[in-house]
């Protein structure tokens, strides 16, 4: 039944939803469902499911349903007031390993800019245990959940979540910064799916006019807080490159410029390299 309601309303993965729902609802594994598929629901989880669909046919992502999200094979805990992470950020989180993997610093100091639920932060965490990491976002709500997932992940203990906007309440100089911004144009937000537009934080996803404007900051004030030699890495729109290759080229204050795609072939991440002298 819930099938059949998810796909009438265009949902692209009917199944897939209905039981990753039921699963919440019922506190169970998916597996549970194809060994115990004649086990009847009791009125209550009948009508808590059926309350479930409603929400997600109306739109809503599963991920704020269910109140989690799986990122870097970790769990974290989303809602309203943070962007779901997407599996192509992983690719973010990627390239700044394979970086980190050539530094020789033993205790490198990261800073991310526009932390939301901390899935980057965590992820580099997880895998660069001696790594402190400072990571930033303009809302508090999202600290406060960010700060939740740290403790989840056992990475409290490496990561400082401070609340404003950018770089305003940081100082000093890192090995790496990593961020990734929002980047819907004004036009592009408008044809965004109903799911996305209608749950999602604006705050999280556009950047005026173009979808460049963090990015544009980020460069510029980047350049301040990165050590020489130290690296930064940008999540982009599709068909962005162009302008950040230009605002890191028009800097003269990085080298190393290059940019990886994601698996649809979109070029996703943007590297470059604070210039080791002069600027």
């Amino acid at each position: 039944e819930a099938i059949h309601v998810l796909k009438d309303c265009g949902c692209a993965s009917p199944r897939l939803d209905a039981e990753v729902l039921l699963s919440a609802c019922l506190k169970e594994d998916r597996t549970r469902f194809h060994i115990d598929r004649e086990q009847p629901l009791t009125e209550k989880d009948y009508q808590e499911f059926r309350r479930l669909i409603e929400r997600r046919r109306c739109g809503e992502p599963v991920a704020y349903i269910v109140g989690r999200k799986e990122f870097w094979s970790l769990p974290f805990e989303v809602n309203s007031h943070v962007l779901i992470p997407r599996p192509e950020t992983e690719i973010l989180v990627e390239e700044v390993l394979k970086v980190c993997s050539s530094l020789k610093a033993r205790n490198l100091r990261i800073l991310e800019i526009g932390t939301g639920s901390g899935a980057i932060s965590i992820s580099l965490a997880h895998e660069l245990k001696n790594a402190q990491i400072i990571a930033t976002d303009i809302s508090q709500d999202a600290i406060n959940i960010a700060s939740r997932n740290a403790q989840i992940n056992n990475a409290a203990n490496q990561i400082s979540f401070l609340s404003g906007n950018l770089f305003e309440p940081v100082s000093g100089k890192f090995d790496i910064i990593v961020s990734n911004p929002p980047y819907i144009s004004r036009e592009e937000y408008d044809r965004l799916p109903t799911g996305v537009r209608d749950f999602e934080p604006e705050l999280a996803l556009r950047s005026g006019a173009d979808g460049t404007s963090f990015h544009r900051e980020i460069i510029k004030a980047g350049s301040i807080y990165l050590k020489p030699g130290g690296w930064i890495f940008l999540e982009i729109g599709a068909g962005q490159r162009d302008r950040v290759e230009y605002m890191l080229n028009a800097s003269n204050l990085y080298d190393n410029i290059a940019f990886r795609g994601d698996y649809a072939g979109i070029e996703r991440v943007s590297v470059a390299r604070r210039v080791l002298t002069g600027g």
